[in-house]
């Protein structure tokens, strides 16, 4: 059995629609934004389908939070024995093929699908991530996307740099970080080693809930540096994302126009889709695929 894993923060009945086509095959497991507003009659179509789902994690941009709550899910998947692969995904993905087809295309695999790349070898927006463990940082407490957050960003990385500030030396980390995107598929002994890893070496949970972006980190630095796991990676997630401004979002929101580029290639799911824009896009997808 394949256990899908939903990280949801916004548009409750596209989320629902959602589930509902992926529970046909897989068990489904939703962690909603705590901040969300969820509605009775939306969780009990969930609960009348035995679709799991919780809200226990406040979720900000740039914290910890969206990686605690990717390791409460994939607790609550392990705990049943008869998951033997799990997939994680947002509330905006959508599927992009049928949902037999997904499933069986995985039906004993044993390789990981994740990007990822070193640390110190990348830079985004001008400066080098590896800043983003290596440094402090409080995105639970500060709100990173407003107009202070980027301010205090941008102090908070002169300030440490200036004091030489260095986490890993004080954490005593001597792993190589590594960083890639959080929607990852990967089988059941690879996720039990990444919880039990995080379990067991508290300075690397240390690391990430006081480091920024730390849900791209984790799973990345904890596989990458096993010689059991590393070989079995797929450097690709087969996530099509569009790195454009579309529809008042980067990256884009996906629509009608992004179709044929979709259906032609190789991808397990799309994202970002919103109802205000996707709609259109969700339904062809799903007549296309017979979801």
């Amino acid at each position: 059995m394949q256990a899908i894993l939903i990280l949801a923060h916004k548009d409750l009945p596209q989320v629902t629609k959602l589930a509902l086509i992926l529970n046909r095959r897989f068990k489904v497991y939703i962690h909603f934004d705590k901040k969300m507003v969820l509605t009775q009659a939306n969780l009990k179509i969930l609960d009348d389908n035995n679709i799991h789902h919780l809200s226990e994690v406040a979720v900000n941009w740039g914290s910890w939070s969206i990686g605690e709550a990717t390791v409460r899910l994939m607790r609550l998947a392990l705990d049943d024995p008869q998951i033997s692969y799990i997939h994680v995904i947002s509330g905006q993905d959508w599927i992009t093929q049928s949902v037999d087809k997904l499933y069986e295309r995985f039906d004993k695999d044993s390789k990981i699908y994740m990007t990822y790349e070193k640390a110190k070898d990348v830079k985004k927006s001008g400066e080098p991530i590896i800043w983003w463990q290596k440094y402090y940082f409080n995105y639970d407490q500060i709100q990173r996307r407003t107009f202070f957050g980027k301010f205090y960003h941008r102090a908070l990385l002169l300030g440490q740099t200036l004091l030489r500030v260095n986490k890993f030396k004080k954490l005593n980390i001597d792993l190589e970080i590594y960083a890639g995107a959080n929607w990852v598929d990967l089988p059941r002994d690879a996720a039990t080693y990444c919880l039990n890893y995080l379990d067991n070496h508290p300075n690397l949970q240390k690391m990430l809930q006081t480091g920024c972006f730390s849900d791209e980190f984790w799973m990345q630095t904890i596989l990458c540096n096993s010689s059991k796991f590393k070989d079995r990676i797929v450097n690709d997630h087969h996530r099509y994302i569009k790195w454009e401004k579309q529809n008042e979002s980067y990256p884009a929101i996906l629509d009608d126009r992004d179709l044929s580029t979709i259906l032609e290639g190789d991808y397990f799911f799309a994202r970002k889709l919103e109802t205000k824009y996707s709609h259109s896009l969700i339904n062809k997808l799903d007549q296309k695929n017979g979801n």
